[in-house]
């Protein structure tokens, strides 16, 4: 076990290309799987808007902000699509599977608070959420008061996965995913395999 994972020191040393690192660890914590009692729902100036969708997907990935990132990371699944920036509510009444998508930055991150709270409140039986995917707004670590909210945040939704910057998307190159960062090829894995039994 290397000294970035050791449980007993009391302060974790992070490796300079980490993003953030205690969401990785958090992991093995008890994450909400459903919403949650007592979870109040917001005003409707906190919560994003409902959309019905009548093309079938088999995930949809919903920007909780402008320029979240949503519609280059439907290119990592197949059969997944941008939700824009709206609940989607599939028209025969089934399940949507969605994955949240923030910026790392303050206001992405409490976009994202927002997004959770909404549905931790139970107020979206239409949506079964699958996470949060928290993306760079910019090269190197995070400072400590982001990575302290991205740990709150995080707190919140069933799982949580991290993509670094990729200055190609920043410039508009087209997305492949054989060669892009091996946090987005884990990311679209991972999510492969948890839609799979419902796709």
């Amino acid at each position: 076990m290397s000294d970035t994972q050791h449980p007993w020191l009391a302060e974790t040393i992070e490796p300079e290309d980490a993003l953030i690192p205690v969401v990785e660890e958090s992991r093995e914590l008890p994450r909400p799987q459903t919403p949650q009692p007592g979870v109040r729902t917001p005003e409707m100036a906190d919560r994003l808007p409902r959309r019905d969708v009548n093309r079938p997907a088999t995930l949809w990935w919903l920007g909780v902000h402008g320029g979240a990132g949503e519609s280059t990371l439907a290119a990592t699944v197949a059969g997944s699509r941008s939700a824009g920036h709206a609940w989607p509510t599939a028209n025969d009444g089934s399940l949507s599977n969605v994955l949240l998508v923030a910026r790392s930055n303050a206001n992405g991150l409490a976009a994202a608070q927002r997004a959770a709270t909404e549905w931790a409140s139970g107020s979206l039986p239409m949506v079964r959420l699958l996470g949060l995917v928290i993306v760079a707004d910019s090269r190197g670590k995070l400072p400590k008061p982001l990575r302290d909210l991205a740990q709150v945040v995080s707190g919140g939704v069933p799982q949580v996965w991290q993509v670094p910057w990729v200055e190609e998307w920043r410039l508009g190159e087209p997305f492949d995913l054989d060669s892009s960062p091996k946090e987005v090829r884990a990311l679209a894995a991972s999510v492969t395999a948890l839609i799979a039994p419902t796709a």
